[in-house]
């Protein structure tokens, strides 16, 4: 059986990312472009074109990745984190990624195909990825006790102009309950 044969019956003659029946071909999931069912996802002309960056981003259309992210193919689930974590000015897609859930070693794939961040890029992100900027607000996705202060910062607290540290890319700064404290990007998400 050929790729594009094992591909189609297994995702039904669909675009295993937006549903779509037509144009559909083979797209291998970089980083490891070997040519197995494992490797490679069916996808339509409007999410090949968008993923490779051959037509304009259209954040709209990947809204049915509601649907699809929940496939039980690893490899459509790699797919739709890169998607999600692509849109970080979209809060549905923010919501959508919220629930996503991935085993470690499928997670590691995702981040994998990734582009390289460089010197110009934002060092500091998200749990999600979003970049962050000194100004922007934040939301503590995990109750935190803070230390030396005797209190709680709750999961769901807006922390409002956060700052950033200049050696330390997995730390900013905010206030909460009118004290400054130091938070791990790994516990906040960017608020919108």
């Amino acid at each position: 059986m050929t790729l594009i044969n094992e591909l189609q019956q297994r995702a039904g003659h669909c675009c295993e990312l937006c549903g779509a029946d037509k144009n559909l071909d083979i797209y291998l999931l970089p980083p490891d472009t070997r040519e197995t069912a494992d490797q490679a996802i069916l996808a339509c002309d409007v999410c090949r074109d968008q993923i490779t960056q051959k037509a304009p981003w259209r954040p709209e259309h990947w809204r049915d990745l509601s649907e699809t992210m929940w496939s039980p193919v690893p490899a459509v689930q790699v797919m739709a984190w890169r998607i999600l974590n692509s849109l970080p000015d979209a809060p549905w897609a923010m919501e959508l990624l919220d629930t996503l859930y991935l085993e470690d070693d499928v997670l590691a794939w995702a981040k994998s195909g990734l582009p390289k961040s460089t010197e110009n890029d934002c060092r500091h992100r998200d749990n999600h990825g979003a970049p962050l900027a000194a100004g922007d607000n934040v939301v503590l996705t995990k109750d935190l006790n803070v230390k030396g202060a005797n209190f709680t910062a709750k999961r769901g607290t807006v922390v409002r102009g956060i700052s950033l540290s200049a050696d330390n890319p997995e730390h900013i700064e905010g206030k909460v309950n009118g004290q400054r404290i130091v938070i791990l990007t790994l516990f906040v998400k960017k608020a919108k």
